[in-house]
């Protein structure tokens, strides 16, 4: 049994936060647009990565994604982030931390998804 990819689907109040976190912070690119639509969604992708946001209240409120983008350059990736979006740095890991198993990471966080940045 093979996979090539995980997705996660993440789920929003409001489908702009989540656009706002992963276009404008994070780079992401919208590759399929339904966010006009009756039930706003839409697919995210950058760097062979892909993430589904939907807008759902009610699922919203009973997901809180966490997950991890692992990088070569976290300081770029910091660098960039704490300059534009600093509101996004989580204030339990808001600068480079290396951590007892050797990886260095930093932390974001929005009003519904929290991701790790990390190099190996």
């Amino acid at each position: 049994m093979t996979f090539e990819k995980l997705v996660p689907n993440v789920f929003y109040v409001d489908i702009n936060d989540g656009l706002k976190f992963f276009i404008d912070c994070l780079n992401f690119t919208i590759t399929h647009d339904e966010i006009k639509s009756k039930n706003p969604f839409c697919v995210l992708e950058k760097d062979g990565l892909r993430i589904n946001l939907f807008q759902n209240a009610a699922l919203a409120n009973e997901h809180y994604p966490e997950f991890r983008l692992v990088t070569k350059n976290i300081v770029e990736v910091y660098e960039k982030v704490s300059t534009s979006h600093p509101e996004f740095l989580h204030p339990n890991l808001n600068v480079i931390t290396l951590r007892p198993w050797t990886a260095k990471e930093f932390a974001l966080k929005d009003r519904q998804v929290g991701v790790i940045i990390q190099e190996w």
